[in-house]
């Protein structure tokens, strides 16, 4: 007896059945047509890259702890990308010369991450992702934040459901160097320190404080400015707010578009100015859904040119979590819409031409693979979904005609062979 393999995917990862599919292609397809009503073309990448490229952009977390990596056979280091950020901005630099800029482009790619399961994060995700690249102009930003409130009006969401919360890191940084007094060799670390501060505890926030040589009045104003909302912009440097593209969003007319929250901080390094988030408002799954931000030369890492760039990525296990608790996932899609039923071996050819000519238009149609009798076939197209069954039989055969059933209603009515396809589709529209 052969060794028995696992029935089960590797710990993190997963399998889906055709529903879950389904429900997945439709949220999908409704996601593909916002983005690409703004101009956005759909480009990909390989899963593999060089891991270099990560441990330079994407922040140590990644690099140290989260990265799927690997050696091939010619001792060069590769990673299984955890995110295509990078991978995008290398594409863009190596394809310069041939693009008119700005561009804007969009992927639909498998990510790997080293993590932890756990509700809204898995080790393998599906991840939506959108840039603009080529442009400092802050219609970027306000292009971004449309979209976002397209994709998640595409997917039936509500201004109520969730909330876009965005930061800057030039206002950030004026804010711990001019009103708190951070010296500008710790601001990275105090800057970690506010992205975990909703995830800790007072105590272990003002120890950690105190490691970076925060005393207990410095800690104590940035609580206070942290938590005082777009009241701190006034306290803001004006060279920080001549910088910032965020405070340009605040005073146009798509300011109604975000919430300024300066605890957006995120943890990618490459991040240079506006940096976002979507959070889920419903109680019991109160969290990022997703993020991005603007990166002023991410592509520098690949070529002398500055491209500066700004874009977001979008998860399918919090997005997937999100629908869920609004009530939002699509029921799945019915595998047919039509059964084409021989009632005799002899006439499977020609049901086979029947089904042929209702696909020639558009329809999707199934019929049976091994003969079972007329109430087991009709069970199971009910059961797979289908709306319509034609039936074929031999004495109606012979005078070219055949039997059409709707599945919902159970009439049934004979028709000539020649008008079965405008039969059944009279039916399906109805």
């Amino acid at each position: 007896m052969g060794r028995l393999l696992p029935t089960t995917p590797y710990r993190g990862t997963r399998d889906f059945l055709p529903s879950e599919m389904s429900v997945r292609q439709q949220v999908f397809h409704r996601l593909y047509d916002a983005i690409e009503r703004f101009g956005f073309v759909r480009y990909d990448g390989p899963i593999l890259e060089s891991a270099e490229i990560y441990e330079a952009k994407s922040g140590q977390e990644i690099a140290d702890q989260q990265l799927y990596s690997l050696t091939d056979r010619g001792d060069r280091r590769l990673a299984l990308r955890p995110e295509m950020t990078p991978s995008v901005a290398r594409m863009i630099a190596g394809n310069a010369g041939q693009l008119q800029f700005p561009v804007r482009w969009y992927s639909h790619v498998i990510c790997h991450r080293y993590e932890r399961p756990q509700r809204g994060r898995m080790r393998e995700h599906l991840q939506i992702n959108v840039d603009i690249f080529g442009s400092d102009s802050v219609n970027c930003e306000i292009e971004i934040f449309e979209l976002i409130h397209d994709m998640m009006s595409a997917v039936g969401a509500t201004r109520d459901m969730w909330v876009l919360r965005v930061g800057d890191r030039a206002l950030l940084e004026s804010i711990l160097t001019d009103v708190v007094g951070v010296p500008a060799d710790r601001l990275q670390a105090t800057t970690s320190l506010i992205d975990r501060w909703a995830k800790s505890s007072p105590e272990q926030l003002v120890a950690d404080a105190g490691a970076l040589g925060i005393d207990e009045k410095q800690f104590g104003l940035l609580d206070d400015v942290l938590n005082s909302g777009s009241a701190v912009l006034e306290r803001v440097s004006d060279e920080a707010r001549e910088r910032s593209m965020l405070a340009r969003v605040l005073k146009s007319s798509a300011a109604d578009l975000i919430t300024f929250d300066p605890f957006i901080v995120r943890g990618l390094q490459y991040y240079t100015g506006t940096v976002f988030e979507v959070f889920d408002q419903h109680p019991k799954n109160n969290r990022s859904l997703f993020g991005g931000g603007r990166y002023e030369d991410l592509a520098g890492l690949f070529t002398t040119k500055r491209i500066p760039g700004i874009g977001f990525g979008m998860g399918d296990v919090t997005l997937h979590d999100f629908l869920e608790g609004h009530g939002l996932l699509p029921t799945p899609r019915a595998e047919v819409d039509v059964v084409v039923i021989p009632l005799s071996p002899d006439l499977a050819t020609d049901s086979r031409i029947v089904a042929h000519d209702l696909r020639q238009s558009g329809t999707r149609v199934s019929t049976p693979l091994e003969p079972r009798k007329l109430s087991k076939e009709l069970a199971r197209s009910d059961a797979s979904g289908a709306r319509v069954a034609v039936i074929i039989a031999p004495d109606e055969w012979e005078r070219g005609m055949v039997a059409v059933r709707d599945l919902t209603s159970h009439e049934q009515t004979e028709v000539s062979a020649a008008d079965v396809v405008a039969e059944v589709n009279k039916l399906l529209r109805c």
